[in-house]
């Protein structure tokens, strides 16, 4: 396997001597004999006789400096393809994925980007959901994942240290499980919620949300609370399996193949939009500008 050490080899088995390799390379002489002498006992051979005249290749040095000059250019040309195949990729833009956080949002303006800019192309990058791994992409939005859609407020964008592009506020539905006794409704009230688990995240993780909560506390008593920590596939599950109901936006909709999302009759909604880094590169902002310039065409008279 290649190491620095084989490339000050071939250096100094072509120069003939320490002192000219150290010249070439820029070194001392005394880390140039350090080197080889390290390889030397990585090896348990013996590279080089040497004399007052100079330095002479041993048999097991002549063998190394034939697979040493292969093994170089092997590995630059791979740090050349490496460097090349990173270059094609730039323009990608990668898009964290996960059953909380779909890439449907693509779906509807995809076509018009290609237009407008057939340039960008777009990776799905799949992601585990949990609450130590999502706040890390979060913080780290750029590194390996560019962005990733999702509900937010300003204290959550703060504390994430990311930044979002709001799409749309949808409404703030319930999630019921396909038997339960409301899944044929089309529309549901807060009566009908009466005697029922509505299930909410805990307090201080939206504001929207948290305002929903205090709502309940205050004026309907008659529906039961029950707090959750964090949305994933098993607070779903849990839905579904205690026949409770699920505070949920309908870019959920297919979470969960037993969870129909219903429509309320309330005025709460919450913002749902792209969120990325403070300071996301060129082709990330070029996206983001399509997408402005598509929802600004959109919206002319």
């Amino acid at each position: 396997m290649y190491n620095p050490q084989i490339e000050t080899f071939v250096k100094v088995a072509d120069a003939g001597s320490f002192s000219k390799a150290a010249e070439q390379m820029y070194i001392s002489p005394t880390a140039v004999i350090k080197q080889i002498n390290l390889l030397e006992n990585d090896l348990n051979l013996q590279l080089f006789i040497r004399t007052h005249r100079g330095l002479t290749l041993t048999r097991a040095g002549e063998a190394l400096y034939k697979d040493a000059k292969y093994i170089i250019s092997y590995s630059k040309e791979a740090v050349l393809r490496a460097q090349k195949a990173m270059q094609q990729t730039e323009g990608t833009v990668r898009i964290g994925v996960s059953p909380m956080t779909p890439a449907q949002f693509l779906l509807k303006i995809w076509e018009k980007i290609h237009v407008k800019y057939p340039q960008i192309k777009f990776q799905l990058v799949p992601f585990s959901n949990t609450p130590e791994n999502a706040r890390e992409i979060l913080k780290n939005l750029g590194e390996h994942i560019d962005l990733v859609a999702g509900v937010f407020d300003e204290e959550f964008l703060r504390s994430r240290k990311c930044e979002a592009l709001e799409l749309c506020r949808p409404p703030i539905c319930c999630g019921v499980s396909i038997y339960h006794r409301l899944a044929d409704r089309k529309m549901l009230t807060l009566s009908d919620l009466s005697g029922e688990n509505l299930m909410i995240i805990a307090e201080g993780w939206n504001w929207y949300v948290d305002k929903l909560r205090y709502d309940i506390q205050e004026h309907h008593s008659e529906i039961n609370i029950v707090d959750f920590p964090f949305y994933n596939l098993d607070v779903f599950n849990q839905c579904e399996n205690n026949n409770g109901i699920l505070t949920v936006i309908p870019n959920w909709v297919n979470t969960h193949p037993l969870i129909k999302i219903i429509p309320v009759e309330w005025d709460y909604k919450i913002p749902f939009g792209i969120l990325h880094s403070p300071r996301p590169a060129e082709h990330v902002q070029l996206l983001l500008k399509a997408i402005i310039d598509i929802r600004a065409d959109e919206n002319k008279p």
